[in-house]
């Protein structure tokens, strides 16, 4: 009895040096990481603004970032280059080289290389965080291939090295990573993580990199091809969460999971229906729209016809558009009579030449001219703000229409949506008192409707004795064939537990415990 209880004691020891960033794994072939949380502060925010008026947002992501080389199609885009980490509130802790040195990351589900600071970075953000030292570590090897990174407010860039990495108790073997020497972007000054562990599909890797989670399943650390996240969304407690490799942990959701199948790898991606107000259809999604579960995204992001919707349903004040105002005057009257003359929807605005595709094929704008690149830009960019103005008002007036609406009621409808326009960064900022009378907002996945009700959906961000609630919805437009894509990340996440299972390629979800 006396060797059974010191070795009992000295378990209980190992475990409370560990705690609370990485628990002891169980006889059960899972590992579990703690996850910390930052709360949703506002020197976050103000950075926000600060990368906003730097011309950095989720809408000039889209624009800015084209597709990864390694993509592989054509119709692709980069959405690791619109991941915005100022507001990154879950992380871990994991150590790289022997002995392991510790760093904080992220672990993300959205992108799919690991980098930390390099020690030869010199950049305001590596001198903020711990930097790994090659030479301290007796498992490192030397590789050199340049690599860089784009994320929607900034970038970082370095080069390949290979050593050990320690999650939990496992030691990944011979894992390239990618040691940061320039981390030029305010995110990462900011940042309370150190780096980034990337969960996605090795197909949105750069520099053709093995992801982390592929050598733990190929080098047989994990007993199942599966791993699962629980967010605890109740500010007042501790731990932030936790990530379990090898399977799920029962306690941390409660009835069964709804699974859907991957339909495109690199993200984990899968088909979404209708999205609901209060048990009412959107419309927009009726037909199906894409999703990505991303644990590396705070908010939930989506085209910005619902995402004006929603906020107008939450009274969530955004910033109002003057070009929807124009179209909406110029060209209201005239798309409602067009939809009530059975015309296709998605032609309206091309037929009413405000845009170049007509959701099937490109139409020629008769644009060509002797003008220079810069007015041509100009021109560009006017028109596509009119073309998502007119589209927007075509989805809005169709769910006007079915509701049986005069054109008089319409019009000052969608006028009044034109007011609820989200910012550039999707922030919008809603009365905290107004939360009990909010509906609910709901997503279709699986056949399966999840709701959100607004303590789930509002973000309070209190400083000193003033509290601002902001809504958790931010507008993301992803052009076709990619999108209508929506983003489901913590806001989401951290209502309905997510599981990863890499070896059936699907997804699942159930309320969070």
């Amino acid at each position: 009895m006396g060797t059974r209880l010191k070795l009992f004691i000295a378990v209980l020891f190992i475990c409370f040096l560990m705690f609370p960033m990485v628990f002891c794994a169980s006889n059960d072939g899972k590992v579990r990481i703690g996850l910390k949380r930052r709360k949703f502060g506002q020197n976050h925010r103000v950075a926000s603004k600060i990368a906003t008026k730097e011309g950095i947002s989720l809408k000039n992501s889209v624009e800015k970032y084209q597709p990864s080389a390694n993509l592989g199609d054509s119709d692709d885009f980069d959405i690791v280059g619109l991941k915005n980490y100022l507001n990154a509130q879950y992380f871990g802790e994991i150590g790289i080289g022997t002995p392991p040195q510790k760093f904080t990351v992220v672990f993300d589900t959205g992108s799919s290389n690991l980098w930390v600071p390099s020690s030869k970075c010199f950049s305001v953000a590596c001198l903020l965080h711990s930097k790994y030292k090659s030479k301290r570590s007796s498992t490192y090897k030397k590789n050199g291939k340049p690599a860089s990174i784009k994320y929607g407010t900034g970038a970082i860039s370095g080069y390949f090295s290979e050593d050990n990495v320690k999650v939990g108790d496992l030691i990944v073997k011979k894992q390239d990573f990618i040691e940061a020497t320039r981390e030029p972007s305010l995110t990462f000054v900011l940042a309370q993580f150190d780096g980034i562990l990337g969960l996605g599909f090795k197909e949105i890797s750069v520099g053709d990199a093995v992801p982390v989670w592929y050598n733990m399943v190929d080098q047989n650390l994990v007993k199942e091809p599966v791993f699962s996240f629980w967010f605890n969304r109740n500010a007042d407690e501790e731990q932030g969460g936790e990530i379990v490799f090898g399977g799920v942990d029962p306690d941390h959701y409660k009835g069964e999971h709804t699974y859907v199948p991957v339909t495109k790898k690199g993200y984990w991606q899968f088909d979404m229906g209708d999205v609901l107000i209060n048990g009412s259809t959107t419309g927009f999604c009726s037909g199906g729209c894409s999703a990505i579960a991303d644990s590396g995204t705070s908010l939930l992001a989506g085209p910005t016809t619902i995402i004006t919707q929603v906020n107008h349903a939450i009274g969530a004040s955004g910033v109002v558009s003057e070009e929807c105002k124009a179209v909406v005057a110029e060209y209201g009257e005239t798309i409602i009579k067009m939809l009530l003359a059975k015309d296709q929807p998605k032609k309206i605005c091309s037929t009413l030449g405000l845009c170049a595709f007509d959701g099937e094929r490109g139409v020629s704008m008769g644009i060509e001219s002797v003008v220079d690149n810069t007015t041509q830009k100009s021109s560009n960019g006017l028109r596509d703000v009119m073309c998502n103005a007119c589209e927007m008002a075509v989805v809005w007036a169709q769910s006007q229409l079915k509701d049986e609406k005069t054109q008089d009621q319409i019009l000052n409808y969608i006028d009044g949506l034109c007011e609820k326009l989200p910012s550039p960064m999707g922030e919008s900022v809603i009365d905290c008192d107004s939360l009990s009378t909010l509906p609910n907002i709901a997503f279709t996945i699986g056949g399966k409707v999840f709701e959100l009700k607004p303590e789930q959906y509002v973000l309070k961000v209190t400083e000193g004795p003033v509290t601002e609630c902001i809504s958790g919805f931010a507008a993301l437009d992803v052009p076709p064939p990619r999108g209508p894509l929506w983003i489901l990340g913590d806001v989401f996440m951290g209502s309905y537990h997510t599981v990863f299972d890499y070896g059936n390629s699907r997804v699942g979800f159930a309320e969070a415990a």
